[in-house]
């Protein structure tokens, strides 16, 4: 307990930290109001295909991609994070309330691609200046991924409770009440943003070495735990959008057991993120990573199973162990690799992420359509065994200590 709280101290001692974790459990409500119910809303609400669907959440993937890219290269050397920061508040306030009124595919496509293609750079600049404050307060290398996760456990403290308010408000106000409290939220960082986050030029290019990402991916381990990361990515997101479906289709459940669903997880996210988060601080986190792959080998297998809707509340504990893994010390696992660059290394694995989504919209759409959505749960579980082996066959060279050469 002393160990957590030394850290909690110190994030609440200093502004410059605290405001972080403020902006974490606000970002994680603006998301955790929308990202549960994309499925639903695309599938149900605009009258999408399931195939249509994830051909349009794989085009505003792909530009999220692209967009995301470029403004974490130049958050690293040429613009403030507070600037863009307040660039992405600014698209995701505009995007989610545009999300609110338009119901034609081919506008939505144009305001998720732009709109929201922006805004997904919130995320990982948040969690870059929250590496580079804690850096400043002198916080050692290896108490890094217990701080990290600390915000990381932020975020999940949002959708304890985020996804059942938005079910509720779903019901009451529909779709365009969610996506005008997800806006709102986006306002609300904005001005918090403005106010208390400070403009810091990026460090002198003189004094640093930036190495371009296509190098570092030609390092044999870091491409392994970048392709095992990419296939996490693609069962998570295929996750995300069947477990709703199966639950009204397949179960006959309610909205209401969809955002109940979507709430039992974070709650258990919170000691899983603590405990991991110290696991990572006392030696290498590369045998973590492996066991919440495997947990989510198992996760899925037995999500293909499930027969009553409280079942998979049942099963949200393993999620929750999965995701504090996959979502908590992963971050600083990719910051160590790439120290003096934690805009493009925090961008590294969010686009692990934006990419195996891509896959995973895609895969949904296809795999949901022609085998049903109890299959496409048994495919995860096999993609994420495949992620496992990767992640294995790589450890040797990573955890010994055997220095890779960048060519």
């Amino acid at each position: 307990m002393q160990r957590v709280l030394g850290p909690a101290r110190t994030l609440l001692a200093h502004r410059d930290l605290t405001v972080v974790l403020v902006c974490n459990v606000i970002l994680g409500m603006a998301l955790s109001f929308v990202a549960p119910f994309y499925s639903m809303f695309g599938t149900i609400e605009v009258g999408m295909s399931n195939w249509t669907f994830g051909v349009f959440m794989t085009i505003t993937s792909i530009a999220g991609i692209i967009l995301s890219t470029a403004l974490a290269r130049w958050s690293d050397t040429r613009y403030s994070r507070r600037s863009i920061l307040l660039l992405g508040c600014s698209f995701g306030a505009a995007g989610y309330g545009a999300f609110a009124y338009v119901r034609d595919v081919v506008l939505l496509t144009a305001i998720g691609s732009i709109g929201l293609g922006v805004a997904s750079i919130t995320f990982s600049q948040l969690f870059a200046y929250a590496r580079e404050a804690i850096d400043r307060h002198g916080v050692p290398a290896d108490e890094a991924p217990l701080y990290m996760n600390i915000y990381r456990l932020a975020v999940s403290l949002a959708w304890t409770v985020g996804p059942g308010v938005a079910a509720w408000v779903m019901i009451k106000y529909s779709f365009k009440g969610t996506f005008l409290i997800c806006a709102s939220f986006f306002v609300i960082l904005f001005a918090i943003v403005w106010i208390y986050i400070p403009s810091r030029p990026p460090a002198d290019p003189a004094t640093t070495t930036r190495i371009p990402l296509s190098r570092l991916l030609r390092r044999s381990d870091l491409l392994c735990y970048f392709s095992s990361f990419v296939l996490v990515f693609v069962c998570m997101t295929m996750g995300m959008m069947n477990l709703p479906l199966m639950i009204l289709h397949t179960l006959k459940g309610t909205q209401q057991q969809v955002g109940i669903a979507y709430s039992v997880a974070p709650f258990f996210e919170l000691p899983f993120m603590l405990l991991f988060g110290l696991l990572a601080s006392r030696g290498h986190p590369g045998g973590l990573i492996r066991l919440g792959v495997i947990i989510g080998v198992a996760y899925y297998a037995l999500l293909s199973q499930v027969l009553e809707p409280w079942h998979i509340y049942l099963l949200q504990i393993l999620s929750a162990a999965m995701v504090a893994v996959i979502s908590g010390i992963a971050i600083t696992f990719f910051q160590g690799y790439i120290p003096n660059q934690p805009g493009t290394a925090t961008n590294l694995y969010t686009n692990a992420n934006r990419i195996g989504s891509t896959v995973g919209y895609l895969c949904f759409g296809t795999l949901s359509t022609t085998l049903g959505f109890r299959a496409v749960f048994a495919i995860c579980a096999c993609v994420c065994a495949a992620a496992f082996l990767l992640l294995w066959l790589s450890r040797e060279r990573h955890e010994h200590g055997t220095e890779v050469k960048i060519v």
